[in-house]
């Protein structure tokens, strides 16, 4: 493969959200296998590699630089199912290693200033980098660097954690290594170390690591020492490294490239979403210029819905607009909000159950009147002005035994409507059940959560859910819907205005996040005549299901794309026939 292969790959496909990662993978895939650089048959083969290396160690050993030993692993079936090409060989890492080993087992004392100690959050893009890492004192390395004593040249693996991602040692500073880290140390005349960083984090030798992990203590993967020399790996000649390494090294800045470019588009067209959408919801805007900015942004629009989170904005802003009257047209003959609220006083008085409640951390109506526009026979109020009735669901223990009466929890209306795959029941007292048992047009909001996105999420009760209970960590929201149409006060509270009264208090909290009753009564948000709520529904219903199909257009375009990118990743190489051959592993002799 060459750049403008890969060039005209990337045209084909580049609208993949993968195209780039895979891409890169594709390059090194093809590199191990022998398929990315011609092969020079006046090379030196590989075996006499593997020679020289034998009969270093032997030296090594005899001169008691190091100590040859028996290296126990799992037996397993292991071998690299390709034909490799002339020259080259299929071994494994023992066989290539002068030394296998890895950092010290025991928690060191961290100092502000001393000798580098690494771990695996110190491999960056193939390389070792200490520029944020823990130190060490000097006593402690001296005793460690005794037993695994890193240099420039070594390769350090990920152990633990990690999994096989290997960085190239390229500092002659002194450092010390954590037990996450293995360290590889190599013949650096018969292997060249960038070869060797690469086979070890290329697609064909990662399914290794894969094949070799085990849990072990508190970790749930690792990688054992004895394993690690029967990895199985892909061995040309000298010369051909070298130049595998040039080529992908060439190719993988070329997918730089693509990838910067590919950002910049994409940041310039985010800027374009974010101010497009900012100028529909300004306050402010006459009728006339609204409709220009609302032409632009529909004439716009493939571009500003290319991604599913560009189709999330989109939504949002449907949302807004909608509660901010600029979605359908007013009528003056539409009896006005303020007549409903007159209503609803009347009839929440009657039943006794009318809270007054003021919550400072909010602004009163007056002060949002006098700085936000109002739409025709609109108003301002609050939940609690529009609601007969709110209280907390039951705390009972609920599980899924069919014993008592359905009780709808968090994740029934998490995700903004009420979804009834996952019912959990409760032992109810009669009265409870009486009290808690829900209605069609019910509102229900979740008061807390982990997630300050889940807080004071809301769903309309369906008919199906009509006689179920509610559970603790919900309120119950119930207004007269021949006044107020609940669909319009969920679009309502899912606006960026409401949304900003509910996260902006609880935002830096630590762990759960809560909204109680008192605060879920003084929302405050905008309120049209009723003629005009079912209006809105209507319409916002009828943009979503446009918004729905976006995004099924947009995930079907995707899959195409990996589709496309799969077909064309299978015809830039011939098919290469599969053996079953390879290395034996066991018990093997290293280092």
């Amino acid at each position: 493969m060459n750049a403008e292969q890969l060039l005209a790959l990337y045209d084909r496909v580049a609208e993949a959200p993968d195209a780039i990662t895979r891409l890169r993978r594709f390059v090194l895939d093809l590199a191990m296998r022998g398929e990315l650089v011609e092969q020079d048959p006046e090379d030196e083969p590989a075996a006499e590699l593997l020679k020289r290396i034998s009969a270093k160690k032997t030296q090594l050993v005899n001169a008691g630089a190091i100590k040859l030993r028996k290296v126990r692993s799992r037996a397993r079936k292991n071998s690299l199912k390709f034909v490799p090409p002339g020259g080259w060989e299929l071994t494994n890492l023992g066989a290539v290693a002068l030394k296998i080993t890895d950092g010290t087992h025991k928690t060191p004392t961290y100092v502000d200033k001393g000798v580098p100690f690494v771990s695996v959050k110190d491999f960056s893009a193939g390389f070792l980098d200490l520029s944020d890492t823990r130190f060490i004192p000097q006593s402690e390395h001296k005793v460690l660097y005794k037993r695994c004593d890193p240099r420039r040249g070594d390769i350090l693996l990920g152990r633990i954690g990690t999994l096989g991602k290997a960085v190239l040692v390229d500092t002659d500073e002194e450092f010390s290594l954590f037990v996450s880290v293995g360290l590889v140390r190599f013949d650096e005349e018969n292997i060249y170390s960038p070869y060797l960083r690469m086979v070890l984090n290329s697609p064909l030798v990662e399914k290794e690591f894969d094949k070799i992990k085990v849990g072990g203590g508190t970790h749930t993967n690792k990688l054992n020492l004895g394993d690690l020399h029967t990895v199985a790996l892909p061995l040309p000649p000298l010369a051909e490294q070298h130049r595998i390494v040039a080529k992908v090294d060439e190719l993988v800045a070329l997918c730089d490239q693509l990838e910067n470019a590919r950002n910049a588009r994409e940041n310039t067209r985010d800027r374009l979403t974010k101010a497009s959408y900012a100028r529909l919801g300004a306050p402010g805007t006459d009728a006339a210029t609204f409709r220009s900015y609302a032409l632009f942004a529909v004439n716009a629009l493939p571009a500003l819905t290319a991604r599913a989170d560009q189709v999330k904005q989109l939504r949002q802003t449907i949302l807004n607009l909608a509660v901010r009257g600029r979605l359908v047209e007013q009528d003056p003959a539409d009896e006005p909000a303020s007549e409903l609220l007159k209503r609803l006083a009347v009839e929440t008085a009657a039943r006794q159950e009318r809270r007054q409640t003021q919550n400072n951390n909010i602004p009163n109506t007056a002060e949002w009147s006098g700085k936000e526009d109002i739409s025709l026979g609109w108003t301002w109020t609050r939940l609690g002005d529009v609601a007969i009735a709110m209280r907390y669901g039951t705390s009972v223990k609920c599980d899924y035994e069919k014993q008592g009466v359905p009780v709808l929890r968090i994740p029934n209306v998490s995700g903004g409507h009420v979804l009834l795959d996952d019912i959990k029941f409760g032992l109810l007292s009669p009265s409870a059940v009486t009290d808690l048992s829900l209605l069609a047009g019910d509102l229900l909001f979740i008061r807390s959560n982990g997630s300050l996105e889940i807080v004071g999420r809301t769903a309309v009760v369906p008919p199906e859910a009509v006689g179920m209970s509610f559970a603790g960590y919900l309120v119950r929201m119930r207004t007269n819907p021949s006044v107020i149409n609940p669909d319009y006060v969920w679009l309502a509270t899912n606006s960026s205005e409401v949304r900003d009264q509910i996260e902006r208090p609880i935002r830096s909290t630590v762990g759960l996040k809560n909204i109680n009753l008192t605060e879920f009564r003084a929302l405050k948000f905008r309120l049209p005549p009723l003629a005009e709520q079912h209006r809105i529904v209507a319409k916002v219903d009828e943009l979503m299901a446009l918004c729905d199909q976006l995004e099924n257009a947009i995930t079907q375009a995707d899959t195409s794309c990996r589709c496309l990118l799969d077909a064309l990743l299978q015809t830039v190489v011939a098919p290469v026939a599969a053996h079953e051959g390879g290395v034996k592993v066991g018990a093997v002799a290293s280092v």
